[in-house]
C-alpha cells in the first residue's frame, strides 16, 4: 500500500469519527395560543441557515435534533404573529411558545426566509387543509357554516348535489371516506339528509383531508381521510361564542378547571325551523341537535389527558305517520405521554355508535337498526434526528353491526317482534412510517401497515350450492337469489373467514429550486366495511356489512404525480395532480336489489372493480386584501362487474359505467375580500358536470300498459350544475375593547336562482297515457342573516 493511499485512508477515518462524534442536541416543546392556552398544529419551526426544521403534531408537540452550535429560528402559523429567536444548542433544551393573533396590535415579524420552502420539500401530497377562519368565510345555504360543504370546493371532492349527505373524493363513494373527529370514526357526516354537517365550527380546531399519499397510521377506507380535532378550551380565562341564524342557533362556553392546567369546552346546536310550521297548518317536525364536550388537563410536562365526546340527533315527524330519528354518539379517553424529548406516545380508548330509529304509528311499530365499535389505539412518532422522523403503532376495532330490529308498539299491531341476524367482527392492524430528508433537495416517506379483519361468528348464515348466492338465469339473462341449501350455525367466538392485507405506502418530493418541485406517491390500502346503498348518496337508512364468506374487501392502489409552485415570495401558489386509482372487491348490486330488512344481503351482491383518474389543479392567492383560491378537477370514475362465466353478462353487460359521482368537469371559485375594516366580502362559483343518470330510451306496452325499457347504467346525465353564492361580513365595532364583540352576516344562496336539478323522474301521465320526464330542483335564491358573538 502507497503512502499516499494510506495517508488519505487515515484522513477519511479521522474525519469521519469527527463526524460521528459531533454533539447533537435535541430542542423540543410545546406552542400554544397565548390568549386560551390551545395547543396549535402544524406551526413552523426553521432553521433558515440549515434550510431545516419541523412542525407541531396533532398537541402542539414538537422536537428536532441539531448539532452542537448558536443558531437562528423562526416560528411562523397563519393568523398568528411570528417569533424570531436565537439559541444556543450546547444540552437538551425545552423551549415551549406561546403566539399572538396577528389581529392584536403587536409589531409583527418579517420572516425573509420562505416558510413554504419546508412545504414544498415535504414528500407528503394529496393532503388540503383548511383553517376554521377560512371555512367561517365561505358563504353556505341558509347562513351555517359547514365544514363538508367547504371542503368539496377544493380540487377532487364533490358531492352527489344539493341535499345529498356526504362527499365523494377522486371518484370515490361516499362510503370509502374515514371521517375522523378526535380520532373516533363518525359513520353519517350529516344532518337534515346533508343540508347541514354535524360538525360545530365553534368546536373545530383543525382539519386535514387526505386524499392521496395517505400516512400508514390511517386505514379501514379506500378513497380518503378527513381528520378533524376538537379544541381543548380556554384554560386561561372563561369565555362563551355562539351565533343565532333563521334556522339555527349555536353556543359555546369554554375555560379553566385548573388555570393553565385543565380547561373545559361544553358546546350546543340546534336548528327550529319546525317551530314555524304550525303557521303554514303543517303538522310535522324537522330538527337537529348536537352535543360538543371535551376536558383537557395538564397533569405534568410529560402527561396530558383528554376526555372527549360529542352526541348528535336528527328527527322528523309527520303528523301520526311515523317518528324518525338517527344520529351519532362518540366518547374518547386519550392520553399523552412523552417518554423523551425525542419520543411521543398517545393512546385512545373510543367508543362510537350510529343509531338508526323508525316509528310507523300507522301499522304500530318501531325499527331500528346501527353499528357500534370499541377502539384501542396506541401511536408514537420518534424524532430521531432532524433529517429522520418515525411513527409507528398500533390499531385494534371490536364491530357490532345491528341490520335492523322490528318492534311491536301495542297490542294489536300487527306485526310479530323480528330482529335480523347481528353481525360482529375484529379488526386489527400495526404500522410503521418513517420521514426522511435524503439531502437539501430530496425527501421520501415510506411505510407499511399491516391489516387484518375477522369476521367472527353469528347464529345463522345461509350455505349455496357451489358458495354461489347469486345465480344467473340463462333463459332469462338475469341475475337472481340462489337458494340456500342450509343454514350454517356459530358461537360468537368462532371466526368465520379472515383476511390479512399488506398496504404499503411511499412518497417522494424532489425540489427543482428554491420555490417548485415535483412529488409522486403510492398506497394501497383496504377497506372491511361496506354501506348498502343503491342510492347516489347515503340515506340514514342504508346498513353497513362486514366482508365475510361471501363479501370480499376493497382494495386500493393509487398512484399520484405532482407539481408544486410558489410565486411572489409565496404570494401565489399552484398545486398540479396527476392520479390513477384502481379498486377491486368494489360492490355492485342486481337489478331489482331490495336492500332494506334482508337478512341475506349477499343475495343480491356481486363483486366488481372500480377505477378513477384524473387531473387537479389547485390555484391559490394567499396574501392581500383579496385571497382565495381556484380549483379545477378534469377526472373520470367508473365500474364493472363482468360474468363470473362465459355464460354471464355480468352487470350492464360486462360494460364500464359511470359511476353516480362521477364530473367529468369540476370547477369552484371561492374568494374573500377585505373592504375595510368593518366590511369583508366572500362569494363561490361553482361549476360541475352533470350527475350520471340512467333514463328510458323506449316504451313498450302489455296487457294495456307502458311499460319503459331503460339505457346502460348511468349512461345519461342530469343538466350541468353550477351556481354563485355571496356572503358580506359586517364588524361594527373591530378596535372595540369591549368583553362582548359581534358580527353579522348576510349572505345569498343560488344568486341567480339556477334550478339545478336533483332528479329527472319519468312515470305515465294518464290523461294521455305518455311518459313524461319531471324535474325535481330543491333549492332556488335563498337569502339568510346570522349573528355571531363572543364574550
Amino acid at each position: 500500500m502507497t503512502s499516499k493511499l494510506k495517508v488519505c485512508l487515515w484522513l477519511t477515518l479521522c474525519l469521519s469519527l469527527y463526524i460521528t462524534a459531533q454533539e447533537k442536541f435535541t430542542l423540543s416543546g410545546k406552542i400554544t395560543d397565548q390568549h386560551s392556552n390551545e395547543t396549535l398544529i402544524g406551526v413552523n419551526i426553521i432553521f433558515p441557515e440549515l434550510q431545516t426544521g419541523t412542525i407541531t403534531n396533532e398537541y402542539g408537540f414538537y422536537s428536532i435534533t441539531l448539532a452542537k452550535g448558536n443558531y437562528n429560528f423562526q416560528i411562523s402559523y397563519l393568523g398568528f404573529n411570528s417569533i424570531s429567536e436565537t439559541i444556543t444548542m450546547d444540552e437538551n433544551k425545552t423551549l415551549n411558545f406561546k403566539l399572538t393573533e396577528s389581529t392584536e396590535s403587536l409589531d409583527e415579524i418579517v420572516i425573509t426566509e420562505n416558510v413554504e420552502k419546508l412545504n414544498i420539500r415535504k414528500p407528503q401530497m394529496s393532503v388540503n387543509s383548511l383553517s376554521i377562519n377560512t371555512i367561517k368565510q365561505i358563504p353556505v345555504v341558509l347562513g351555517e357554516v359547514d365544514v363538508i360543504k367547504s371542503i368539496t370546493l377544493l380540487p377532487g371532492v364533490s358531492n352527489a348535489g344539493e341535499g345529498s349527505s356526504g362527499f365523494n373524493v377522486r371518484g370515490g363513494a361516499a362510503d370509502q371516506n374515514l371521517i375522523l373527529l378526535d380520532e373516533a370514526i363518525i359513520f353519517n357526516s350529516s344532518h337534515l339528509f346533508g343540508l347541514f354537517s354535524v360538525f360545530n365550527p365553534d368546536a373545530i380546531k383543525d382539519l386535514k383531508l387526505y386524499k392521496g399519499g395517505i400516512p400508514a397510521k390511517y386505514g379501514g377506507r379506500v378513497s380518503s381521510v378527513l381528520d378533524i380535532y376538537q379544541k381543548e378550551g380556554n384554560s386561561n380565562t372563561f369565555q362563551m361564542n355562539g351565533g343565532i341564524g333563521i334556522v339555527s342557533s349555536r353556543l359555546l362556553a369554554e375555560g379553566p378547571i385548573v388555570k393553565e392546567k385543565g380547561s373545559f369546552l361544553l358546546g350546543g346546536r340546534s336548528s327550529y325551523a319546525h317551530l314555524f310550521f304550525p303557521l303554514f297548518d303543517l303538522d310535522s317536525k324537522a330538527y337537529f341537535y348536537d352535543l360538543n364536550t371535551k376536558i383537557s388537563l395538564n397533569i405534568n410536562n410529560n402527561n396530558n389527558i383528554y376526555l372527549s365526546g360529542y352526541f348528535g340527533r336528527d328527527v322528523f315527524q309527520i303528523s301520526d305517520s311515523f317518528d324518525n330519528s338517527y344520529g351519532n354518539t362518540v366518547l374518547n379517553f386519550r392520553w399523552n405521554h412523552l417518554y423523551s424529548d425525542k419520543l411521543f406516545s398517545n393512546l385512545s380508548l373510543i367508543y362510537s355508535d350510529y343509531y338508526y330509529g323508525l316509528a310507523l304509528k300507522f301499522v304500530e311499530f318501531d325499527w331500528t337498526s346501527g353499528i357500534k365499535n370499541f377502539n384501542l389505539k396506541y401511536d408514537l412518532k420518534h424524532y430521531i434526528s432532524s433529517n429522520f422522523k418515525l411513527e409507528y403503532g398500533l390499531n385494534s376495532l371490536y364491530l357490532t353491526f345491528n341490520p335492523g330490529e322490528i318492534n311491536p308498539t301495542s297490542e294489536t299491531s300487527g306485526i310479530n317482534p323480528y330482529d335480523l341476524i347481528k353481525k360482529y367482527a375484529f379488526e386489527n392492524a400495526i404500522y410503521i412510517d418513517a420521514e426522511h430528508q435524503i439531502n437539501t433537495n430530496f425527501a421520501i416517506s415510506y411505510g407499511l401497515r399491516l391489516s387484518s379483519f375477522h369476521r367472527l361468528g353469528q347464529t345463522e348464515l345461509n350455505s349455496y350450492d357451489n358458495n354461489q348466492p347469486v345465480s344467473f338465469n340463462e333463459d332469462l339473462q338475469i341475475y337472481e337469489k340462489a337458494e340456500a341449501i342450509g343454514v350454517d350455525n356459530y358461537n360468537r367466538s368462532d371466526v368465520i373467514e379472515s383476511f390479512i392485507n399488506f398496504e404499503p405506502r411511499l412518497a417522494m418530493a424532489y425540489q427543482i429550486n428554491e420555490i417548485s418541485s415535483i412529488k409522486a406517491s403510492y398506497n394501497r390500502m383496504s377497506q372491511y366495511l361496506h354501506l348498502l346503498s343503491n342510492t347516489s348518496s347515503p340515506t340514514p337508512l342504508d346498513v353497513w356489512a362486514p366482508s365475510g364468506k361471501y363479501i370480499k374487501p376493497q382494495l386500493l392502489d393509487q398512484v399520484a404525480l405532482g407539481y408544486f409552485r410558489t410565486f411572489k415570495d409565496t404570494k401565489y401558489s399552484l398545486e398540479v395532480e396527476a392520479f390513477y386509482k384502481d379498486i377491486k372487491n368494489r360492490i355492485d348490486y342486481i337489478d331489482g336489489a331490495n336492500l332494506i330488512a334482508n337478512d341475506a344481503i349477499e343475495q343480491v351482491i356481486l363483486n366488481g372493480k372500480a377505477r378513477a383518474y384524473g387531473l387537479e389543479v389547485l390555484l391559490r392567492k394567499n396574501d392581500g386584501r383579496l385571497k382565495g383560491w381556484m380549483a379545477y378537477t378534469l377526472s373520470k370514475s367508473e365500474q364493472q362487474t363482468p360474468g363470473r362465466t362465459s355464460f354471464e353478462t355480468g352487470i350492464n353487460d360486462g360494460n364500464w359505467y359511470n359511476t353516480p359521482y362521477d364530473k367529468t368537469h369540476d370547477i369552484s371559485i371561492t374568494s374573500s375580500y377585505e373592504l375595510n375594516k368593518k366590511w369583508s366580502l366572500s362569494s363561490n362559483f361553482i361549476f360541475q358536470t352533470g350527475q350520471p343518470t340512467t333514463f328510458p330510451n323506449g316504451q313498450y306496452e302489455y296487457n294495456g300498459i307502458s311499460i319503459p325499457n331503460y339505457e346502460g347504467r348511468n349512461s345519461s346525465r342530469l343538466t350541468n350544475y353550477h351556481r354563485l353564492d355571496l356572503s358580506a361580513n359586517y364588524n361594527p365595532h373591530p378596535n372595540s375593547a369591549k368583553k362582548w364583540k359581534g358580527e353579522w352576516i348576510f349572505s345569498i344562496y343560488n344568486l341567480y336562482s339556477r334550478k339545478n336539478a336533483a332528479s329527472i323522474a319519468f312515470k305515465e301521465n294518464r290523461d294521455t297515457g305518455v311518459n313524461e320526464a319531471s324535474r325535481l330542483s330543491l333549492f332556488g335564491i335563498i337569502p339568510s342573516i346570522s349573528y355571531n358573538f363572543k364574550f
